[in-house]
């Protein structure tokens, strides 16, 4: 059985890019959570924040990770999934679990428009403090770690697949054959 590729981070470390671009590489599925719920919820992220409170949200995103029933897939995750134990020890048992690290400076220069981001935060929490809280948290359940400051996704993306061939985790073996 293949295993799956979770990526998981902050808001604006380009989980969802790097993912599309990591799955095209390794020739996986790729599957976004974030759209997973909003497409069952009927609503974007920001709007069921919004009308449903932040506990509902929550609530919404481990079911949904709790029904994700795939393989052999990139799995891009919402900046919130480990607030929800129960549905992200169910993606670390399907996969690898990468931490994208992005400095604070560089995701508050890319989330420009934090209103309609769907950003699951606390009224009054700063993104600075958002930052802070999850950080650890992250750290704590990856399995990898990838920092990726200076570079594009398509770079990321590369550096994912080496460090993965590197620890022997079963890829497809035409992807790794001259990709940069």
């Amino acid at each position: 059985m293949q295993k799956n590729i979770i990526l998981i981070g902050m808001p604006g470390a380009g989980k969802s890019t790097i993912g599309v671009i990591l799955a095209k590489r390794i020739g996986f599925h790729f599957i976004d959570t974030d759209l997973l719920i909003q497409a069952q919820e009927k609503l974007r992220l920001q709007q069921i924040i919004d009308i449903r409170g932040l506990e509902n949200f929550r609530q919404v995103e481990e079911q949904v990770l709790l029904d994700l029933h795939t393989e052999h897939s990139v799995i891009a995750t919402g900046g919130s999934v480990v607030y929800g134990k129960n549905g992200l020890k169910k993606l670390g048992e399907s996969g690898v679990l990468i931490y994208i690290h992005v400095p604070l400076l560089l995701l508050q220069q890319r989330i420009a428009d934090m209103g309609q981001r769907g950003l699951v935060m606390s009224k009054g929490q700063s993104f600075q403090d958002l930052y802070q809280e999850r950080t650890p948290l992250y750290e704590k359940f990856a399995d990898i770690t990838i920092f990726s400051a200076e570079q594009n996704a398509e770079q990321v993306a590369a550096q994912i697949e080496r460090k993965l061939i590197s620890l022997g985790n079963a890829l497809p073996s035409e992807s790794h054959a001259n990709r940069e």
